[in-house]
């Protein structure tokens, strides 16, 4: 992957000044760049990542396996962009093995996420069966440790 998109995924708030000092590159060509990433559709957004358990309204984020019937005209795509179009789901994925689909969706409780499942997504034509998943607790997201310990918890080396 290229260093500017590198460092972009790392810290998106990083100024181009910055970025070109640690390119060694000029602060037009790192501007350039982004706006090319922007435009081509490289660099889809800018999010932070955040900690839910901070804060007083966590959400209950579900993983959704999904087995889905592929359409002759499209296969796995119709069916992928009608769900995408929930607004319950975050992310969708087209995965290899046992199921089709991997979904990502946030409620408020867990009643909320059954409810999608068995409202909405089984109900959809062409999808065959589901595995729900809840997530109880995340230790790494995005490449971010989650956890705000300052200890260094390496594993020890033993000779």
């Amino acid at each position: 992957m290229n260093e500017l998109l590198n460092l972009l995924k790392q810290n998106a708030l990083e100024s181009p000044e910055n970025l070109a000092k640690m390119l060694g590159i000029s602060v037009d060509e790192v501007r350039k760049q982004i706006a090319e990433f922007e435009k081509e559709g490289v660099i889809r957004a800018y999010q932070a990542i955040v900690n839910e358990e901070k804060l007083d309204a966590s959400l209950v984020t579900t993983v959704i396996e999904v087995k889905v019937t592929p359409e002759s005209e499209g296969g796995f795509d119709r069916i992928a962009a009608r769900i995408s179009r929930f607004p319950e789901v975050e992310s969708v994925f087209l995965m290899s093995g046992g199921f089709d689909l991997l979904l990502f969706i946030k409620g408020r409780t867990m009643h909320e996420a059954f409810s999608f499942v068995s409202e909405k997504l089984a109900t959809m034509t062409g999808v065959t069966s589901t595995a729900t998943h809840f997530m109880m607790k995340t230790y790494k997201q995005n490449g971010i440790i989650m956890h705000a310990g300052g200890d260094d918890e390496r594993l020890k080396v033993s000779p």
